[in-house]
């Protein structure tokens, strides 16, 4: 069965998000993972696992101590690779190397393709009930589900409150000369309007580039007539999306392209700059930088309908999934079903890694979430939201799409050349198996 976030109306969306908020490459085993009947037997195992999220790893880290204290005969082998690391390539050298991990991370749509001789049904798990739909569809392949989601994540312009106020900015711009207005308003009190990661290809390839998939009049129809021929990059919508991207660079700090992630974090952090084009897994690191920094979330407007511009982008970042092939897949299961039915493993979802459950059976006060998820909450709640659909690109379009926008930043093409490139990757990416 196959779904795409264009039959999941903005309705369902909201709605069941709010229910999660407020209800209640190789086939052998990889080599160091202790064949038989591991933990179940009494001999102690070690389950590794690989994930990209750098900003939770040291509660990662925490989170292990704690479940091998309530479970002598496991160890927690965890590896990250994330932020300006390219996660997609390290595991794919993971399994060519024979050194697979138990769980690993999957975006699900044709991520889970691509991956789908590697991925364990988990559709008998207990927690499969409680996933809400929205996040079910990523990692659902003939009405089989083969990953738990992560949870659900949105993203826009993250704004400093305390420093719109300081430029008099007293409205929440909606449209694309709105926000030129108010960057202005911030340079002229001496203010960077936006502090730009661009050195890193996800932020462009991923997020800034979904802004112009999403705003599409049918996304999903678009990105079908990419992959039939039917349909070329380019049009009225790329072109209103091209001045956002001018605009960042106009208002934004020097030297976007040799700004990385966690630089981009910091200096929105310490105040150096009012805006950033990110979501609300970068409150942790905001957090430990500036504790209680007045924020909240910005559309990403592209033309002068502030209606439609009023949406923040909300998805599923990523799934838990558990490599068939592996020699401990009980383990594996056993702790994906702690993770998110036990106390403990609930509070480090929401409390430190901050994350928006994906489960109606987790709870979860915003105010543990931060005030970027709140934003996302209720932007939600009154079904202002648009999709994530890089997940249904080809295989390595998102490397690309990054590539090629860091070249026109950079200046070394035009827009219509920019056009040009994501069309031809498109075409070499799609025809590849």
């Amino acid at each position: 069965m196959k779904k795409t976030f264009k039959s999941i109306t903005a309705l369902s969306v909201g709605t069941l998000l709010l229910a999660g908020v407020t209800a209640g490459c190789g086939n052998k085993a990889a080599p160091g993972n202790n064949q038989g009947g591991g933990a179940a037997a009494g001999t102690p195992v070690t389950l590794k696992i690989f994930q990209y999220k750098v900003e939770i790893s040291e509660a990662f880290n925490r989170l292990k101590d704690e479940y091998e204290k309530s479970h002598p005969g496991v160890k927690l082998q965890i590896e990250t690779v994330g932020g300006g690391a390219d996660y997609g390539a390290a595991l794919k050298t993971k399994f060519a190397s024979n050194d697979k991990p138990d769980i690993f991370n999957n975006g699900g749509f044709r991520e889970a393709d691509t991956w789908m001789e590697h991925l364990e049904d988990l559709s008998d798990q207990p927690w499969v009930k409680d996933v809400l739909p929205v996040a079910k569809a990523p990692m659902t392949k003939e009405g089989k589900l083969y990953g738990m989601p992560l949870g659900l994540e949105g993203y826009g312009f993250i704004y400093n409150k305390d420093l719109f106020a300081k430029a008099g900015i007293t409205e929440i711009p909606k449209t694309l000369s709105q926000l030129e207005a108010a960057a202005k308003k911030l340079q002229a009190a001496g203010i960077t309007p936006f502090s730009n990661g661009y050195q890193e290809w996800w932020v462009l390839g991923n997020h800034t580039f979904n802004v112009a998939m999403a705003r599409q009049p049918d996304p999903d129809k678009f990105i079908a007539g990419l992959y039939d021929g039917s349909q070329k990059m380019g049009g009225p919508v790329f072109d209103e999306w091209t001045k956002l991207v001018d605009m960042t660079l106009k208002y934004g700090q020097p030297n976007p392209l040799t700004t990385d992630y966690n630089t981009q974090v910091t200096n929105f952090a310490t105040g150096k700059a009012a805006m950033m084009q990110q979501g609300n897994w970068t409150q942790v690191q905001i957090d430990k930088i500036t504790p209680n920094l007045n924020i909240g979330v910005l559309p990403m407007p592209i033309n002068e309908d502030a209606e439609a511009n009023d949406k923040l982008l909300v998805g599923v970042p990523n799934n838990w999934v558990i490599n068939k092939n592996s020699a401990l897949k009980k383990e594996a299961k056993d702790f994906l079903n702690w993770l998110v039915t036990s106390d403990t493993g609930k509070q480090y979802i929401t409390k430190e890694f901050k994350f928006i459950p994906a489960l109606s059976t987790m709870n979860a006060d915003p105010k543990d979430l931060g005030l970027i998820a709140a934003d996302i909450m209720t932007y939600s709640k009154n079904n202002k939201v648009l999709g994530w659909y890089f997940p249904k690109y080809p295989d390595g379009m998102p490397q690309e799409v990054g590539a090629t926008m860091q070249a026109y930043i950079a200046g070394k093409n035009t827009k219509e050349q920019m056009y040009a490139a994501f069309q031809k990757s498109w075409d070499n990416l799609k025809a590849k198996k």
